[in-house]
């Protein structure tokens, strides 16, 4: 699974984890253990609800977070190559 920022029309954007992303061909996305930014239940999610489907066309973008190893990957490239 992948977290990500969902960045939805007219809502304010949330975490949440995607098992992959949209294809070209997908109309609906869904995200798994969908929460604010700040961990909190979404307002118009229910309680104990574990994901939610949207068509696509709501979806503004969406960023991908790196993973740890990503993350553990880019620091060694910069101290291999001296970046910073």
């Amino acid at each position: 699974m992948r977290t990500v920022v969902a960045h939805m029309t007219q809502e304010d954007p949330f975490l949440a984890e995607m098992t992959e992303l949209p294809k070209q061909t997908d109309t609906l996305v869904e995200f798994f253990n969908p929460r604010s930014r700040e961990g909190k239940q979404l307002r118009y999610a229910s309680p104990g609800m574990s994901s939610l489907i949207f068509p696509l066309h709501r979806v503004q973008f969406i960023e991908v977070m790196a993973g740890e190893e990503e993350r553990a990957q880019v620091v060694e490239f910069f101290r291999e190559h001296g970046g910073g």
